[in-house]
């Protein structure tokens, strides 16, 4: 069944209008009156919904059935120095497609892309990738999406319980650096193009990161954190062995 988002507060009545981004997706998919979709506010509640009304400019979809689900995923940040051009929509793409929690734009001191006049409008961009992403790979929850930080007050921010930083100079191999029982939250770091200077992986050792290093390739900026994010759920979240089972709730 199809699922969309929707605002949080579009599930509170029996009734919900539907917003011009699921018009057009239904528009898209010739769906119509009569058929049932998944409306989801992006906070883990969920509706089963019958088309009611639908046209090119409004339509509407009765509740059916609420529920609630959990995700499954380690809660993993992943902080990633912005990199040029387009790379950040693959990198907000894959990663929530991998299962990331929370993303945090650095602007890092060998960023080539910069805070600019058209800063708000990349950011509804964003948002949507994420948005698209999350929708198309069935998450019930929609991962935040800070606005871009300086190192300095990402580091401050941090409050996971595992933290690592990729950096190729004077780190360890990952495996060294990983505990045997799950942690609660993960952090990961990832340099611009240029990667970080000494200072500045200095100042994110003083904030708990672990400098560490995947294997004897370097990686590109918009692939490293894809690569540790891929093995953190494997190892701790819900694409291993042990991943734990989906979690689903039935609402009043």
């Amino acid at each position: 069944m199809r699922r969309f988002f929707v605002p949080p507060a579009s599930l509170a009545d029996e009734e919900i209008y539907l917003s011009t981004e699921v018009l057009h997706h239904l528009g898209v998919l010739r769906l119509s009156a009569g058929e049932e979709i998944v409306l989801l506010d992006g906070l883990g509640n969920l509706c089963r919904c019958r088309i009611e009304s639908l046209d090119r400019r409004s339509g509407s979809a009765r509740v059916l059935r609420r529920w609630r689900e959990e995700e499954t995923a380690l809660p993993v940040c992943l902080m990633q120095a912005i990199p040029k051009g387009d790379k950040m929509d693959l990198v907000l793409q894959k990663g929530t497609e991998l299962g990331v929690s929370s993303f945090v734009p650095v602007l890092a001191g060998r960023s080539i892309s910069r805070p600019g006049t058209g800063e708000e409008k990349r950011l509804v961009r964003w948002e949507r990738i994420v948005r698209e992403a999350a929708r198309q790979s069935r998450r019930p929850r929609l991962p935040h999406l800070a606005f871009p930080l300086s190192l300095s007050r990402a580091l401050d921010e941090c409050n996971a319980d595992l933290r690592l930083m990729l950096w190729e100079d004077e780190s360890r191999p990952l495996a060294e650096a990983l505990p045997a029982e799950a942690p609660r939250q993960a952090a990961v770091l990832v340099g611009p193009e240029g990667g970080f200077s000494s200072r500045e992986a200095e100042l994110a050792r003083q904030a708990g990161f672990l400098p560490v290093r995947i294997g004897p390739r370097i990686l590109r900026t918009e692939t490293a954190g894809f690569a540790i994010v891929s093995i953190l759920q494997y190892l701790y979240g819900d694409l291993g062995a042990r991943s734990r089972a989906h979690s689903c709730k039935e609402m009043p």
